[in-house]
């Protein structure tokens, strides 16, 4: 097991504020554990007492809607971090987190990381900060809803996935959703989002082989209307 101290991706979130002592006790009580494709780690309404570390892999953060279906709100990626706004408000979980392929995470207690926000400023202010991006995300995400259509929404997370997540060498994205999960990101139908990658692949915007998907026109997509 790694310890906190000697990982680097600890440089992509809020435990990049701590000391190397504070960082030697929390890998004395953080667990480590492999997570495979479909697994969930945590549900809506469950409490965590703690916040997971994504060292590799990625998960999906999804709200059950009033109609019984999983609505996806965020995928997470290698080096955040999950559950600390339900750590700081002192609430259950409201999201579920479902792993989309296999994942390697660490899980750190509540205690240790309330002992961190109550003793180191810094790093209080890194996890505000983030919470705050969060939240200006949601709010862009609430006004795309309400003003972009499904296909620039579908054409948006194109062009996330295109720069967020790496390519193997014929260049498809690494991280495979399926077509159910497209629509749910972009709150259609499930035929709805598959109709509009199959006019996407007509106009030559991407190309596919199974689940994979590739993009073959990036700015193409930055002007779909």
């Amino acid at each position: 097991m790694s310890k906190c101290d000697q990982c680097i991706i600890r440089q992509f979130n809020s435990l990049k504020a701590l000391g190397k002592d504070d960082l030697i006790r929390i890998s004395g009580c953080k667990t480590s554990r492999f997570v495979q494709k479909g697994e969930t780690l945590f549900r809506e309404g469950e409490s965590i007492n703690g916040i997971f570390c994504i060292k590799d892999g990625v998960c999906k953060l999804t709200k059950l809607s009033a109609n019984g279906k999983d609505q996806i709100v965020k995928l997470v990626v290698r080096g955040d971090l999950i559950g600390q706004r339900s750590l700081v408000s002192d609430e259950k979980s409201n999201l579920t987190a479902v792993a989309i392929n296999d994942m390697e995470v660490c899980f750190i207690p509540k205690s240790e990381i309330l002992h961190d926000l109550a003793k180191n400023a810094s790093f209080s202010l890194d996890m505000l900060q983030d919470m705050a991006k969060e939240l200006r995300v949601a709010d862009n995400i609430i006004v795309d809803m309400a003003q972009k259509s499904v296909k620039q929404r579908l054409a948006d997370v194109l062009i996330y996935l295109h720069e967020t997540f790496d390519k193997d060498n014929d260049g498809f994205l690494t991280v495979v959703l399926s077509r159910e999960d497209y629509a749910s990101l972009v709150g259609t139908a499930t035929e709805s989002a598959i109709r509009i990658l199959s006019q996407f692949k007509k106009e030559g915007l991407i190309s596919t082989t199974g689940k994979h998907v590739k993009i073959e026109d990036l700015e193409g997509l930055r002007r779909i209307e």
